[in-house]
């Protein structure tokens, strides 16, 4: 009996910190539609989450893209690899590996400083002060962080996917002895305005997620630096997990045929 009270109280701790979730989402979102406006803090949270994030965004899809262009050559048909590495490396990158890696890399940095701060705000009690200024803590931490991450993530996306492509070119060009011509016209060839669009579409929703779980996380935090400690690891974990699944989800609903 013991057992199975232990699986009876792990369902309702999950069931109830869905609900919880769900909650703090719609509250959350409801928000952003309805004023005011705090555009000030809005271009500051799109500098810190987009333009801040932009180095290690750009620097890890060039060196996916150059590494996914030496596994597919290696790996393929070196009779027409010219062809094979340009189309996989475009593909690749725009519908899957430049969203997806891009997205846990902003998580990484992102969800986890949102987090910190949040939780920091809650166990000094910032929070509770901003509620007793009647200033609406969701108008005016939650919202600003979510609609930045939404609106810059794409960009981010984007960049990557651009310079994803370039390092499979330069590896390509340059280690490989492709014909730079030819593989930028493969390229263009094969590449189509969908594959590009639905990367975009999966950043934003990736985007939504990493803002989400670091503030949900961050906002519910307690038990002083510990528990601050606990938010910020709980807000990367289930933000990369959201992502992984997200990006199943909307990849299976976008190319199906």
């Amino acid at each position: 009996m013991n057992f199975f009270a232990i699986i009876g109280r792990v369902v309702l701790a999950l069931l109830a910190e869905i609900g919880r979730l769900s909650q703090f989402t719609w509250t959350s979102v409801s928000h952003i539609f309805r004023p005011p406006f705090f555009w000030l803090l809005l271009g500051q949270q799109m500098i810190r989450i987009g333009y801040f994030s932009l180095p290690v965004v750009a620097l890890t899809a060039f060196f996916t893209g150059g590494a996914l262009a030496l596994q597919i050559y290696y790996g393929g048909n070196t009779i027409n690899s010219e062809n094979i590495v340009a189309t996989i490396v475009a593909l690749g990158i725009t519908r899957e590996l430049g969203p997806v890696i891009g997205g846990l890399m902003v998580a990484g940095r992102v969800s986890a400083a949102i987090a910190a701060e949040l939780g920091t705000m809650r166990v000094t009690e910032q929070i509770d002060a901003l509620t007793t200024l009647s200033t609406n803590p969701y108008k005016y931490l939650v919202v600003p962080r979510i609609a930045a991450a939404v609106i810059t993530l794409p960009i981010l996306i984007l960049v990557a996917d651009i310079l994803g492509v370039m390092g499979g070119f330069v590896v390509g060009s340059t280690s490989l002895h492709f014909n730079p011509g030819v593989y930028i016209q493969n390229t263009v060839n094969f590449l189509k305005l969908e594959d590009v669009t639905s990367g975009l579409i999966k950043s934003g929703v990736f985007g939504f997620i990493i803002a989400l779980m670091g503030c949900f996380h961050g906002f519910h935090s307690k038990g002083g630096a510990q528990g601050v400690g606990r938010a910020t690891t709980n807000a990367v974990v289930t933000a990369s997990i959201l992502i992984l699944a997200s990006n199943y989800v909307m990849t299976s609903l976008l190319f199906a045929k």
